[in-house]
C-alpha cells in the first residue's frame, strides 16, 4: 500500500520536528512534475519558509574523478564528530541522456555519513537540468533548512560550461581540483575559478604531495591575475587528503572565517537577496516556456515548423518568430 498522502500542515509539522521520513517525502514531492504534486509542494515550501535561512549553504563542485563524495564524507565527518553540527547533503547524480535513469550512488560512497542520525543525504537525478543541479534543488535546500540542519552541502555532477548554477544558491562555493591530472581535466574555464570562494586540491597524499604543492602555487599565481572577488575576501588555495584528514579542519576554518567576514561587510545578505531574485527570474522563464508549449495553436503548428527547420527550409530564428506569432 502506498503511504497516506500528507496534508500541508502534516508535511510542515514533520519537517519542523526533524522527521527524516517526512523530509524525504517532501523532497520527493518537490521533485515531482505532476501538477497536483507541484501545487502541494509549493504550499509546503511556503508553510516552512519562515523557518529557513539559518543554515550555512556550501556548494561543492569539481571535475569528475576529483573525489567529491569521498571529500564530503571526510568533511562531513569532521563537522558531525568534531564540531557537533547537523549536516544535509544534496547530491546530484547525472541522468542518462538515453534512458533518463540515474545511479544515485552517493550514499554508497558516503557510508559513515549515511549511518549518522545527524546527517541527511539525499541523492537526486539531474534529469537534464543545466547547471549541475537538479530542478528542485533550491526547494530541497529550503526544506533541509526548515528541518534544522546547521550546514547544507550541494554537490554538483561535475564541472562544465554550465556547471555554475550552484553558485546561485549557496553562501560559499568550493571548487575541488586535481594535481597532475593533465590538461584534459585541468582546462577549466576562467569563469568558474572566478566564482569560487576557495580552491581545494584533493588527494594531496600517497606520493602526490609534490605535485599538489606545485599545483597550489600555479593556481595561486593564476588567481592573482583575476579581479578582486566581490565578497572582498581573498580566494585561498588549500591542500587536503580525505584519507588522512589532512587539511580538513583548516578548510572548514576558512569557510567559517569567510561567512563571518561577509556577514560583517554585508555581502552575505546581499548575495542571498540576489540569489532570490535570480530564482524569481528563472521561475518566470520556466513558467512562460511551459505555457508556450501548452498553447493549442503552438501545438498545432509545431510539427510542421520542426520539419521545415530540420529540412533546412526555415531558419530556427524565423521558426521561433512564427511560433511566437501563432500563440493565441
Amino acid at each position: 500500500m502506498p503511504p497516506k498522502r500528507l496534508s500541508v500542515s502534516e508535511y510542515a509539522a514533520g519537517i519542523l520536528a526533524g522527521s527524516r521520513t517526512v523530509l524525504g517525502r517532501a523532497i520527493t514531492l518537490v521533485e515531482s512534475t505532476l501538477p497536483a504534486d507541484q501545487t502541494l509542494a509549493q504550499a509546503v515550501v511556503q508553510a516552512v519558509l519562515p523557518h529557513t535561512g539559518r543554515s550555512l549553504r556550501v556548494g561543492i563542485t569539481g571535475v569528475p574523478g576529483v573525489g567529491k563524495s569521498t571529500f564530503i564524507e571526510a568533511l562531513g565527518r569532521y563537522l558531525v564528530e568534531t564540531k557537533g553540527l547537523t549536516l544535509a547533503v544534496l547530491a546530484v547524480d547525472p541522468s542518462s541522456q538515453r534512458g533518463g535513469g540515474s545511479i544515485l550512488g552517493d550514499k554508497t560512497r558516503m557510508p559513515w555519513l549515511a549511518a549518522q542520525p545527524a546527517a541527511f543525504i539525499r541523492p537526486s537525478p539531474s534529469a537534464g537540468s543545466l547547471g549541475g543541479v537538479a530542478r528542485a534543488t533550491r526547494e530541497a535546500l529550503l526544506l533541509c533548512e526548515a528541518a534544522g540542519h546547521d550546514v547544507i552541502f550541494v554537490e554538483t555532477v561535475g564541472v562544465g560550461q554550465s556547471e555554475t548554477t550552484v553558485h546561485g544558491m549557496v553562501d560559499f562555493f568550493l571548487l575541488l581540483m586535481l594535481a597532475g591530472a593533465g590538461d584534459e581535466l585541468q582546462g577549466l574555464k576562467r569563469g568558474i575559478m572566478e566564482m569560487a570562494d576557495a580552491l581545494c586540491i584533493t588527494k594531496a597524499d600517497h606520493g602526490n604531495e609534490l605535485a599538489a604543492r606545485r599545483a597550489r602555487l600555479d593556481y595561486q599565481n593564476a588567481l592573482h591575475l583575476f579581479p578582486p572577488a566581490p565578497s572582498g575576501q581573498v580566494q585561498p588555495v588549500l591542500l587536503t587528503s580525505a584519507v588522512s584528514g589532512m587539511g580538513i579542519a583548516e578548510l572548514w576554518a576558512v569557510v567559517e572565517t569567510y561567512a563571518e567576514a561577509t556577514r560583517q561587510n554585508g555581502y552575505f545578505e546581499r548575495r542571498r537577496q540576489e540569489q532570490q531574485l535570480q530564482w524569481l527570474h528563472q521561475s518566470i522563464a520556466q513558467a512562460l516556456e511551459s505555457r508556450f508549449y501548452a498553447d493549442a495553436a503552438v501545438r498545432e503548428r509545431l510539427p510542421a515548423v520542426r520539419a521545415a527547420v530540420a529540412a533546412g527550409q526555415l531558419t530556427p530564428v524565423a521558426a521561433a518568430a512564427e511560433l511566437l506569432g501563432a500563440k493565441a
